[in-house]
């Protein structure tokens, strides 16, 4: 029998959800759009904006197989409410209290490893939020998505087990495109 993931460590978590960058997929546009849905039809009046954030809402560019969600909501949203009907209709909790305040969620994620189907959600205050304009300028720009493919390449072989560091060696890159995307 599988141990369940909440008893089990960090490392032993990476182990079994290891980093791996595979060639775009556009069916990941399809699994959001679903999910979007299915948010918008569960969290009804709450909702003020969904988007599809990450490496997967980008055409052309190498991600892990897991569909990232920002879910936006409003300041006065009941967030105990919200974390007990998401994990009721079947997320699971990853964060609570962020840097931002908030919670991050998931869904695909098994004792055997992946589903066939993974999305991370990041429920966020309405706001001005990074995600968006990186997203944005990858688009708008391909040389740079180009570069951050080749960035994701290079560092998923040196961290494939170890996340935290994966996301903290492309922070540099990822804030200087931000900044960009602001001027």
């Amino acid at each position: 029998m599988s141990k369940p993931l909440s008893k089990m460590t960090l490392k032993e978590l990476w182990r079994l959800f290891p980093i791996e960058l595979v060639p775009h997929n556009p069916t990941w546009a399809n699994w959001y759009s679903e999910e979007e849905k299915a948010l918008s039809t569960l969290l009804c009046d709450i909702v003020i904006q969904i988007d599809h954030i990450g490496s997967t809402a980008v055409d052309g560019l190498p991600a892990k197989p897991i569909v990232d969600i920002l879910l936006q909501i409003s300041d006065v949203c009941n967030l105990s409410w919200l974390k007990e009907t998401l994990i009721e209709n079947g997320w699971l909790l990853m964060a609570e209290g962020s840097a931002y305040g908030e919670i991050d969620l998931n869904k695909g994620y098994t004792p055997e490893g992946f589903a066939e189907r993974v999305y991370h959600l990041h429920v966020r205050r309405k706001g001005d939020w990074d995600e968006l304009r990186f997203r944005d300028y990858l688009i708008a720009h391909p040389e740079a998505a180009a570069e951050y493919a080749n960035l994701k390449q290079r560092l998923v072989g040196k961290y494939k087990y170890d996340r935290d560091a994966y996301t903290e060696a492309k922070t540099d890159f990822i804030r200087a495109c931000v900044a960009k995307a602001r001027e």
